[in-house]
């Protein structure tokens, strides 16, 4: 069975190294995965697959291929152009790759229809890598990035679904404020929320002008509110709150038992969400009081090393500054 690791270990021959010296070009250079070495330590060699819930550009997904050679990877991505960029990554793999369009809401849905690719084979991880990619960030067009003007777009599917900015036109002030707080925002809530309705911002450079006139000077050199507030609304048009417990959830009952379930999250919220459920697997749900023995029925179904996320270490914070905020956290199926 896997084990969770206790120190850094150095990479394994033929392993790809995380940081500065990894390539950029290509398919490389898409998106800079995190805790790149951190997963491929956490799955066990075994002849199985891995789903990567999140393949983005691939970068996870090919790390495993590597280091594992008896194990095979499920990619699953909403987004059709990660699609192709991890479809040309993972290519030298041949078929013990294959890339798939979905969202991890829709996992177990996924892995009955790809029961061929599976055959028969047990899922021995699932990894959960949150968020929006570096490419996403960096493509101006998608309105993910507040340093770009562009349209407040914001979704990980752009041919399907509504864009931020219709997502604000339908959308009423309670709710957004709500939205804001679960992301963080506690102080200005309300008033950004206000002024965010009277304007109906359309681009990047609008929204982000808003936060700048509603939140004082002095309060914006001591928390990025307009930050909190482009992650609200990305993560309301992707529905990524309401869809995370339920991709936990099937990606649980998917693993075999000892399999590993590997979240890496960016933001509190998320990260909160991560940690509760983890933290249930490992108690059942137990309501009885601390230090008396278990008698309301609760029966674990995880395990776990320590609670304590895994984080990024100096040099892989200095190489890719993103990386500073990625907590990994990790748990182990187990027997009811």
């Amino acid at each position: 069975m896997a084990a969770e690791p206790t120190r850094r270990r150095a990479p394994r021959p033929g392993r790809r190294v995380h940081g500065a010296s990894a390539p950029h070009g290509g398919a490389g250079g898409y998106h800079v995965p995190v805790l790149v070495d951190e997963v491929a330590d956490l799955i066990a060699d075994e002849p199985e697959v891995v789903v990567d819930a999140t393949l983005g550009g691939g970068g996870h997904a090919s790390s495993v291929l590597t280091s594992h050679p008896r194990i095979r990877v499920l990619g699953i991505d909403r987004d059709p152009e990660a699609r192709v960029v991890a479809g040309e990554r993972l290519a030298p793999f041949g078929d013990r790759a294959r890339v798939v369009a979905g969202r991890f809401g829709e996992l177990s849905a996924i892995l009955e229809r790809e029961s061929a690719f599976l055959a028969g084979s047990a899922v021995g991880a699932v990894l959960f890598d949150l968020g929006v990619s570096s490419h996403q960030l960096d493509a101006p067009d998608r309105g993910f990035s507040l340093r770009a003007d562009a349209p407040l777009d914001m979704r990980m599917d752009a041919t399907q679904g509504a864009t931020a900015a219709e997502f604000l036109e339908s959308v009423d002030e309670d709710t957004l404020v709500l939205l804001l707080r679960e992301n963080g925002e506690t102080r200005f809530a309300r008033v950004l929320a206000r002024a965010i309705m009277r304007s109906r911002p359309q681009t990047t450079s609008e929204l982000v002008a808003v936060v700048d006139r509603a939140v004082p000077p002095g309060a914006r050199r001591r928390g990025p509110s307009a930050v909190r507030v482009f992650q609200a609304l990305r993560r309301a048009v992707n529905e990524e709150g309401a869809e995370l417990v339920d991709g936990l959830r099937q990606a649980l009952a998917a693993l075999r038992i000892d399999g590993a379930l590997i979240v890496i999250s960016y933001h509190s919220g998320e990260d909160r969400v991560v940690k509760d459920f983890i933290r249930e697997g490992v108690t059942g749900g137990c309501t009885c009081p601390p230090g008396l023995p278990c008698v309301c029925g609760a029966v674990p179904t995880l395990r776990v090393r320590s609670l304590r996320a895994i984080q990024a270490g100096p040099a892989e914070v200095a190489a890719n500054p993103r990386a500073r905020s990625a907590r990994l956290r990790v748990g182990w199926k187990v027997a009811a």
